[in-house]
């Protein structure tokens, strides 16, 4: 029996313009023939992956100090011709420290791996 008449739920949304845009965009990027199959694989195969707002934050914060000293130090180094060691060592501390927070959002990445469903979908498509 075709798919077709085997799915008889259907699901309704309400979006918003702007909603719409970015799930038409992301529908022509996908590749799937329909937008059915695509929200389909969005629901089935598709992944969250949540990063708290104070996580971001924190990275945020660590990224603009590092730069703030950065700054400093050139413009430290631009007036007196110098650079010290502390200098280089506070750039070294807070560059490890965001590569750190990198690390962790890549592990957070890595984790992901796509459900069964979403794997045989794309070797379909890729299949001729």
């Amino acid at each position: 029996m075709n798919d077709r008449y085997r799915k008889k739920n259907l699901l309704q949304i309400r979006l918003s313009d702007e909603e719409a845009e970015i799930l038409e965009a992301k529908f022509k990027n996908s590749g799937y023939k329909t937008k059915s199959d695509f929200v389909r694989m969005m629901i089935f195969g598709g992944q969250i992956i949540k990063i708290t707002d104070d996580t971001v934050r924190d990275f945020r914060n660590k990224l603009n100090s590092v730069s703030n000293n950065i700054n400093q130090i050139a413009v430290r180094v631009n007036s007196t011709g110098n650079i010290y060691l502390e200098d280089i060592a506070e750039i070294k501390n807070g560059v490890n420290e965001i590569w750190q927070q990198l690390k962790f959002f890549r592990s957070l990445l890595l984790k992901v791996k796509p459900s069964p469903t979403l794997q045989a979908r794309q070797k379909q498509k890729t299949d001729f």
